[in-house]
């Protein structure tokens, strides 16, 4: 964690408060914003025509299917999560797959609730996928592989599979002398998939006690055959480049990682180039945008021109392919760029990502828009899940702020002040009775004419030139015409925003927020020995 975390850190931006305060806060700030349109006129476009140069490139660069917007639920806090995710569990008729960094060690409920849906139903199929790295960490102590490997015991390898993947950038000398924690700097399978029969919650949380009660993240349950049976079969590609887990009573882990040889590619471990060649041309076919009668035959013609709302899946597996055609990032980058053009001028857009630290190239786009009234929403340090942690770690919501003053900065050398504004999100004290921590991310867009948002962004990623280059992401781009959907797109965005409060540079000079030399070393160092992180 302290890798991922730092990594994140070392590439632009993100926050840190320390005003006067109550212990727990601004447990009722409600200083929300919301995207104000300019009243509408005869010469402006319709929304059709606002959406069209936004999907006719989209088109191109990614897969997408039709639905309607009531096949989109959006699930509000970690407990509500839970319990759907729990829920669908225990009614799941054939297959239930689960992708996620780790599960909790200690997530013992979670596992019986797994053990109950699979003794009830013996025609049941249960996957999942989680990182090597941080799945084997406490090993040989009790971790998340050691958690997991009893289910195969008790139901079988025929309906219980347990995969592990390994970043192929973590090999030999590097793999032997580089410690744990540290290591995971060089790429994790970040990938947040919750699927169970036809239905599937992409999001940003893994599958531990925080993200269940108080990490707030974002949940969006896709009641749709058709985006499932994409992802699964993403899922399955990647778990076919992944190690498998073995019980092993007489080992003290009580776990084995194998590497089959039906896999897709070589141990990534032993020959890494020739997995990555393998890796690109299994990626890049289940990543590629489909021809459109290929979606017009798996959606029947029938009812696609009644769906009101497109959604286009992405993929972030760059470590995966040699070249990249990732389609997270073009996708992301031509959302942003066609709101530079001034017909967008009434057009607001509200960014959030728990660890606030974008691309480069995203922070340019996202301070070159034509848009006004827009929100970043982040974390406070009190709300960042490093907040007083011991060792190298605790210097990030440190850092996290020297990240964030940097992004005012660039936001008052741009003259932007007026469009773009900064709010920190803080619901108590990490490690506090009452106190959250914020791991929410995705984007927003509100149309010129309108109130609430037609196009929004769920999923895995932190929107870091990490992200863009070392870990595996998924996540889905929606565009819709559904009133009720952007309604309820709108609601998510004012929820998140229900314990966030604005910050200027003003308050970066305050003596309780400046940012010593360690911390600016200690990002130095991080960005030098992680390359690309």
């Amino acid at each position: 964690m302290i890798a991922r975390g730092a990594s994140r850190c070392c590439l632009k931006l993100r926050p840190t408060l320390v005003r006067s305060m109550s212990r727990y806060g601004q447990q009722c700030c409600r200083r929300y914003s919301i995207p104000s349109s300019p009243a509408p006129t005869a010469s402006s476009l319709s929304s059709v025509g606002m959406l069209a140069p936004f999907t006719n490139e989209l088109d191109k660069i990614a897969p997408s299917f039709k639905v309607n917007g009531s096949q989109i639920q959006i699930i509000k806090t970690p407990t509500d999560f839970y319990e759907t995710l729990k829920t669908r569990i225990r009614n799941a008729k054939k297959r239930i797959f689960l992708s996620t960094l780790y599960i909790g060690k200690s997530e013992k409920e979670l596992i019986v609730t797994l053990q109950d849906a699979l003794r009830a139903n013996p025609e049941l199929k249960l996957s999942i996928l989680t990182d090597a790295l941080r799945g084997t960490r406490e090993a040989p102590e009790p971790s998340c592989a050691s958690l997991l490997a009893p289910l195969i015991t008790e139901f079988g390898s025929d309906r219980v599979e347990i995969r592990m993947y390994h970043t192929p950038n973590l090999t030999g000398l590097r793999k032997k002398y580089i410690p744990k924690r540290i290591n995971e700097g060089w790429g994790l399978q970040h990938m947040k998939l919750y699927g169970i029969d036809d239905e599937i919650i992409l999001s940003g949380a893994n599958l531990s006690n925080d993200y269940f009660t108080n990490r707030q993240d974002r949940y969006h349950l896709f009641s749709s055959s058709e985006v499932t049976n994409h992802f699964w079969e993403l899922y399955q590609g990647v778990t076919s480049l992944s190690f498998l887990v073995q019980p092993a009573k007489d080992d003290p882990a009580g776990f084995t990682l194998h590497w089959p040889s039906t896999n897709a590619a070589p141990n990534p471990l032993e020959q890494p180039g020739e997995y990555i060649t393998k890796a690109t041309t299994l990626v890049n076919r289940l990543i590629a945008p489909k021809k459109m009668f290929d979606d017009v035959k798996s959606q029947g013609q029938d009812s696609i021109g009644s769906r009101d709302t497109t959604v286009y899946m992405l993929g972030q597996l760059s470590q995966l392919m040699r070249p990249d055609t990732s389609t997270e990032l073009p996708a992301i980058t031509h959302v942003l760029k066609t709101l530079a053009a001034p017909e967008y001028t009434g057009s607001s857009w509200t960014f959030t990502a728990g660890y606030f630290n974008p691309a480069p190239s995203l922070t340019h786009l996202l301070l070159s828009t034509a848009s006004r009234n827009n929100v970043v929403i982040t974390a406070s340090p009190y709300a960042n899940g490093f907040y007083k942690s011991k060792g190298v770690s605790g210097l990030l919501p440190d850092a996290y702020t020297l990240l964030a003053r940097r992004f005012l900065t660039a936001i008052k050398e741009q003259k932007q002040d007026s469009a773009v504004a900064l709010n920190e999100w803080r619901r108590g004290t990490v490690n506090e009775p009452g106190g959250w921590t914020y791991h929410a991310k995705g984007l927003w867009i509100t149309l010129p004419q309108d109130r609430d948002p037609s196009i929004s962004i769920i999923g895995s990623s932190n929107y870091t030139k990490r992200s863009y280059s070392h870990d595996l992401e998924v996540g889905a781009l929606i565009v819709t015409q559904d009133s009720d959907l952007k309604k309820r797109l709108g609601d998510e965005q004012k929820w998140l925003q229900e314990y966030a409060s604005p910050v200027t540079l003003d308050d970066f000079a305050k003596t309780e927020r400046r940012v010593g030399l360690k911390v600016r070393i200690a990002m130095w160092i991080v960005s030098l020995v992680g390359g690309a992180l």
